[in-house]
């Protein structure tokens, strides 16, 4: 068969493979980064912007949360005025946790009955957790800032729905963006969401999204750098980086593939994914910086479309 009578489907999917693996060659036969105090002429590349958040909670509807501190969980949600200060933070979204619900839904089934104690760190960050919710071992967090009057939510659990798994969503109604990563979130809030984290047994490299104010679902990437600051790369490090890489890459993808519905099914990967993944086996092999840079441009890719 000539080229000239193959479908425009077939012939576009033939040029995206030839120029990936042209890419991948590039990446594969580029010198290797060096360790600090050996960069030379390397570009800093500047870090990027603080995530804005909108609609900020005054003080005064905040502070009550001060009495709460070493309370348990299930103490503070028979609260109304927590229930309010949820009120504005959670988007108003159908989420998948198991079937399709509110978000606030969601949320209660994993934070209700807590017996763990409210965590107020500085009279100024709110922590309010759970270990376990009752199906898909589910579990979440709430964290304020109540100087800045902000604040942001977490549901993580095992779908079944045909998503990566497990996930995690954060989200907050004060943000209004369709791109973040981890370094954009507040610092005192990723530090708290680790603690959360490790106390909790979620893995700290795992999909995760965020949901903003438009109640739809978008991936947020793990933008660390696992072999920092050590002072040179080792195969650990490096494979740390190669799964929140492939993690992204796996929340892009899902993302991308269902119109970023906060309640998305879908099962199956379509065939330029799966062509993709061959290639990037094939050219790469078990180099981890040359797999690691490939996943970050394929995330690039899914994210810009």
């Amino acid at each position: 068969m000539r080229f000239d009578a193959l479908s425009s489907g077939f012939r576009a999917s033939l040029c995206f493979a030839v120029v990936l693996v042209i890419r991948c060659v590039v990446v594969a036969q580029a010198p290797a980064p060096q360790a600090d105090g050996q960069q030379g002429a390397q570009v800093n590349v500047p870090p990027p912007p603080q995530a804005e958040f909108l609609n900020r909670i005054p003080a005064t509807q905040m502070t009550f949360l001060n009495d709460y501190a070493n309370k348990t969980t299930k103490e503070l949600w028979k609260d109304k005025r927590f229930k309010e200060l949820l009120k504005a933070i959670t988007p108003r979204t159908t989420y998948h946790y198991g079937r399709d619900l509110g978000l606030s839904d969601a949320l209660e089934e994993v934070l209700t009955g807590s017996p763990l104690p409210v965590d107020v760190q500085d009279g100024r960050y709110v922590l309010v957790t759970s270990q376990g919710g009752p199906i898909l071992q589910g579990r979440g967090f709430v964290w304020f800032d109540m100087q800045e009057g902000i604040g942001l939510g977490g549901v993580y659990f095992h779908p079944v729905n045909g998503e990566p798994t497990p996930t995690l969503a954060v989200f907050s109604k004060q943000l209004k963006t369709d791109a973040l990563a981890w370094s954009q979130l507040p610092a005192a809030f990723r530090q708290a969401a680790m603690g959360w984290s490790r106390s909790s047994q979620v893995p700290v490299i795992t999909v995760t999204y965020f949901i903003p104010e438009n109640g739809k679902k978008y991936a947020l990437i793990h933008d660390e750098d696992y072999c920092v600051p050590r002072a040179a790369a080792d195969d650990l490090c490096q494979q740390r980086n190669a799964d929140a890489a492939d993690a992204d890459m796996n929340a892009a993808y899902f993302m991308d593939e269902t119109g970023h519905a906060a309640n998305a099914t879908a099962w199956m990967l379509n065939g330029e994914q799966t062509a993709w993944i061959g290639i990037r086996q094939s050219t790469c092999g078990a180099a981890l910086a040359c797999r690691i840079a490939v996943t970050r441009r394929r995330t690039t890719v899914l994210l810009r479309r």
